[in-house]
């Protein structure tokens, strides 16, 4: 099979979050383990690192009406890992200092859709299997099914369309339908939704078939609650839709050979390595170095989704007892200023509002516990990252937190869970955590069970390859 993976970002030509992290592993692992051709199409965002930049190789040229406007693409090459990444280059649209939060977002990323089918028809190379994501690419399989309906040259292409987060829908006002998009008031019914155009409701309605980013999380769209407006639409597709958990990549994500953090450590080693970065790191920050405190950290962008309204409700709670807790991110400004605020009463907490991957690593391979209590959670990263560092996660039982983390006392138990949004139960858990802590042959087998989880994206390859399979 030809398979197209279509993405606005991609790690790690110029990425601001999890998509782009994904759209450079699942196709790896797509590539490695199959004889397909594996193609991810994506932006050449002007934010992208010149040491990729410099090495790009030009394709070809592409021009083509957006509406009522001339314009076109230079298309450019990067291959690595198995996969040719192509760049759609347009200086108009793309030389921007942000990848998203653009008062012209509507129409950038409609001609980044446009301009990815355009390709197929100009040179040829038509897929078998277009893998969109997000409402930003979600405008390719709408125009498929309307503008591109009766090409002939397109009609064999099966289209799978993934929910990475529903609360980004790609709202915009119904009346740059023509103006924008080029498309009839005959399809106005396929996007509208609540009185705007919905590019992801688009999408659901039109992709041949639709995953999230993980099975208990398919579940959750079905209620108001977790889909944002669209629980009717997501029960009337369910019959094509299912939910792949995400994995993460080891060859970046692991303590064995880490040369970014503190001391690299084994899977055999994890007592004494996770002890030399625990130290170094507690020197680094100024805080105490005695082994029997335990180290609690977040890692996690300061939004209500992530739970951080939770923590700050019981933080003075969490922090009057023996622990100590490190916050590192950036966010909404109500929230880092909080954590500064708590930062200045408590010499047992560090708020770090600053984005830093190095950083970040040097937490996981720091800490004992890693707080993860999101409101809702489409599938989560960091607490698989957590686990591979021999960190134990703490999670509210939700989305894919739910898929990956088995809490304590259960068998085979990879970490610590509560189910309710309360401050409380996460405060509870905590508190559990902290004496299962002071057991340290339990403690040590807990996080040999965590440190030994498999979170590669094997099974997640495996899982697209039976979707892809069955729509041929």
């Amino acid at each position: 099979m030809k398979i197209v993976y279509l993405a606005s970002e991609v790690a790690p030509f110029a990425t601001s979050g999890g998509l782009g992290d994904v759209m450079s592993a699942l196709p790896a692992a797509i590539a490695k383990n199959t004889d397909n051709t594996v193609k991810v199409i994506a932006p050449l965002h002007s934010t992208m690192k010149a040491c990729y930049k410099e090495n790009l190789e030009h394709v070809c040229d592409i021009s083509f009406n957006l509406s009522w406007r001339e314009t076109g693409a230079s298309v450019y090459k990067y291959s690595m890992d198995g996969v040719d990444y192509l760049f759609l280059d347009n200086h108009y649209y793309f030389d921007r200092s942000k990848l998203y939060g653009e008062y012209d977002d509507a129409e950038r990323y409609a001609f980044f859709s446009k301009a990815a089918i355009e390709y197929f028809k100009q040179s040829g190379d038509i897929p078998d299997i277009l893998h969109a994501n997000d409402w930003q690419a979600a405008t390719a399989i709408i125009y498929l099914k309307t503008a591109y309906a009766y090409d002939e040259s397109l009609s064999g292409i099966k289209t799978v369309f993934t929910i990475h987060n529903i609360e980004h829908q790609g709202k915009f006002n119904p009346y740059i339908l023509g103006d924008v998009y080029g498309l009839g008031t005959e399809h106005l019914g396929i996007v509208e939704f609540a009185g705007c155009i919905n590019l992801l409701k688009g999408a659901l309605v039109c992709a041949d078939y639709i995953t999230t980013v993980s099975p208990t999380y398919a579940n959750e769209l079905e209620y108001d609650f977790y889909a944002f407006g669209l629980a009717d639409i997501v029960k009337s597709v369910r019959h094509k839709m299912n939910g792949v958990i995400n994995g993460i990549d080891y060859n970046y994500f692991s303590p064995n050979g880490d040369k970014e953090i503190f001391k690299p450590y084994t899977k055999r080693t994890v007592r004494s390595g996770k002890a030399k970065n625990k130290l170094a790191l507690c020197e680094k920050l100024g805080l105490d170095t005695s082994e029997d405190i335990p180290l609690l950290v977040m890692i996690t962008r300061l939004a209500t989704q992530k739970g951080i309204d939770l923590f700050l409700h019981v933080a003075d709670e969490i922090l009057n007892d023996r622990i100590q807790v490190v916050v590192l991110g950036t966010g909404e400004e109500k929230y880092e200023n909080a954590l500064r605020e708590l930062e200045a009463r408590h010499n047992n907490f560090r708020a770090l509002i600053q984005f830093d991957r190095k950083l970040s690593k040097q937490l996981y391979a720091a800490a004992d516990l890693f707080l993860m209590p999101s409101k809702f959670e489409p599938c989560g990263l960091a607490q698989m990252i957590s686990c591979s560092y021999g960190t134990l996660p703490i999670v509210r039982l939700v989305g894919g937190l739910k898929d990956t983390i088995i809490p304590y006392p259960f068998d085979n138990s990879n970490g610590f869970g509560f189910d309710n949004y309360n401050a409380h139960d996460m405060l509870a858990t905590i508190k559990y955590a902290q004496d299962v802590y002071k057991n340290e042959n339990e403690w040590h087998a807990l996080r040999k069970r965590a440190i030994a989880s498999d979170f590669t994206w094997d099974k997640s390859a495996g899982d697209y390859m039976a979707i892809y399979s069955n729509l041929i």
